[in-house]
Parts: structure tokens; sequence; C-alpha cells
């Protein structure tokens, strides 16, 4: 009896599960009727394994057990390498080089068919080409050139790799030498010769501002003397046009009193003082008598 209500239960429960489900496969079937893509990827929508077609970000519906859905990140994406090489002049030196790499969007489902997705195309396609172009670019700089120069290095790597990735979908951002690890004794001989060079540089503005100072002094000399020249230039000037007219003066003076003698005469008296002198030489007449007979003449 108990048996036959255990097999009772058990028939019962097969019942109520086979009943339940078409509902269980009817609400995993709505589940996996939609997907979400989020921004900075694509949806590359596939069926049995084969790729179709590409969404954008947002929500879609796909085609339950049968579509399947693979991200594909169009955001930049940064691939580091850490490599031997050498420089130019044969010296070993280990570079530290990273790049920034976008998936062209419009070309997520073509990259997906040929590659299989983003890890695929990094391991063969763009990961060994970047190797190849900066091992190939290196040797071309002298060590201190990469360390005083790493935009030039860089911008050899970026060109070379442009031209490797040419044709794939993808686009090259940027390159960036995050480091030069170079052996310990070159380091300390750049440091010498750095600080030598640095030495020599203030020695140079040294010399340079002594020089910019002597030539203010004999700038400043020159100056004065210029300033001293003009001063008796003008003096000069000045004792010459004094000179010339008190020559004119005297010579108009002359001629005065050559046309009239009597001048003579009044200038006489006028220093004289109104003393006779005590001496007399000669026979000669006082001036001032002469002047008064010359009067009385003349009346």
């Amino acid at each position: 009896m108990l048996q036959q209500k255990s097999k009772f239960a058990q028939l019962f429960k097969a019942l109520s599960l086979a009943k339940a489900l078409p509902f269980i496969l009817l609400i995993i079937a709505i589940f996996n009727s939609y997907f979400i893509v989020v921004e900075g990827h694509v949806g590359v929508v596939k069926r049995f394994g084969e790729a179709k077609d590409q969404q954008n970000p947002g929500l879609h519906f796909k085609i339950p057990f049968i579509e399947t859905v693979e991200m594909i990140e169009v955001r930049t994406r940064k691939n580091a390498e850490k490599m031997a090489s050498s420089t130019k002049e044969q010296m070993p030196v280990t570079i530290e080089v990273s790049v920034n790499w976008t998936v062209n969007k419009e070309a997520a489902l073509d990259l997906f068919k040929r590659y299989g997705g983003l890890t695929q195309f990094e391991q063969r396609i763009l990961d060994p080409r970047f190797r190849s172009a900066t091992k190939d670019t290196i040797p071309q700089f002298e060590a201190e050139q990469l360390i005083q120069d790493r935009a030039s290095a860089i911008q050899g790597i970026e060109r070379r790799l442009a031209e490797e990735m040419e044709g794939f979908p993808v686009i090259v951002d940027n390159i960036q030498i995050e480091n030069i690890i170079l052996p310990q004794k070159y380091i300390n001989s750049i440091e010498i010769k750095q600080t030598e060079k640095n030495l020599a540089a203030a020695e140079e503005h040294k010399l340079e501002r002594q020089r910019l100072e002597a030539l203010r002094a004999v700038n400043t000399a020159d100056a004065r003397a210029k300033g001293i020249l003009k001063v008796a230039e003008a003096e000069a000037q000045s004792i010459l046009l004094k000179g010339k007219a008190e020559a004119e003066a005297i010579e108009a003076k002359a001629k005065a009193l050559k046309n009239n003698p009597l001048i003579v005469k009044l200038t006489e008296a006028q220093a004289w003082d109104g003393k006779l002198p005590s001496t007399m030489m000669g026979e000669g007449a006082m001036p001032i008598m002469d002047i008064r007979d010359s009067a009385r003449t003349k009346e």
C-alpha cells in the first residue's frame, strides 16, 4: 500500500513538472530574447556561431537559444611592452613602451570575422608588429639621444607602426616610451658629462656677463667723452662768437675814431678825474684845453 502511494506521489510530481516545464522554458526564452549593449562597445550577433551583424549601444532583441552576442570594446585600449634592444652604438637597453589604439567602430564586425575578437587580434596582429616597429626604431638612436629626445624616437615608432597597421580596422592613437633602462656605468658617465656641461654653461654665462659689463663701461665712458667734447665745442663756439663780436666792435670803434678825431678828445675828457698832472713833459698842451681852444676857434 505504501509503495503504491509512493509511486502515485512520484507520478504526480512528474506530471506537475511536465506541466510547469513549458512555463519555465518560456521564462528562459523571454530572458534570452533581448540583450543590452553598453556604451563603449558594439554587440556582434552570432547565429549558430556565425557572425551576422553588429548592434550599437542600447536594448536589442535576438532569437533565443539560436543567437548569441559577443561584445567588442570600441574605446581606446592600451597595450604595454617591455623589451630588450640596443642603441646605435650597440649599447644594451631595455625599453618600456606602450601604445593606445582604438577599434574602428564601423569595422568591428569585420574584425571579429577575421580575427575572432580583440584578444586574438592583439596577440596575432598588433603586439608582434608593435614590438617589431620598436626594435627597428631604437637602434637608429644613440643612448644620449634616447634620454634627451624621446619625442623623435616615439615619432619613429609611430611612423613605422602606422605603416605596419595600414589596412587593419584599428586606429593607432599614440605611443609612449614609459621608461628607458641603460647600464648603470653609462648613466654615471652621462651624469658626469651633464655636470661638466652645466659648469661650462655657468662659466660661459659668467664670461658673457663680464663682457656685457665691460661693454657697458666702455659705452658709458664713450658717452661721457662725447658729452665733454660737446661742452668743449660749445664753449669754443661761444668764445669764437664772443671774440668775433668784440673784434667787430673794435673795428667799428676804430672806424668811428678815424672819421671823427674829436671822439678821442671826448673820451679823454670823460675819463678825466678833474686833476691836472703834477709833472708835465714838453710843451704839449693839455687835451682838455685843446678841446676848449678848438671850441672857441669854431665860435
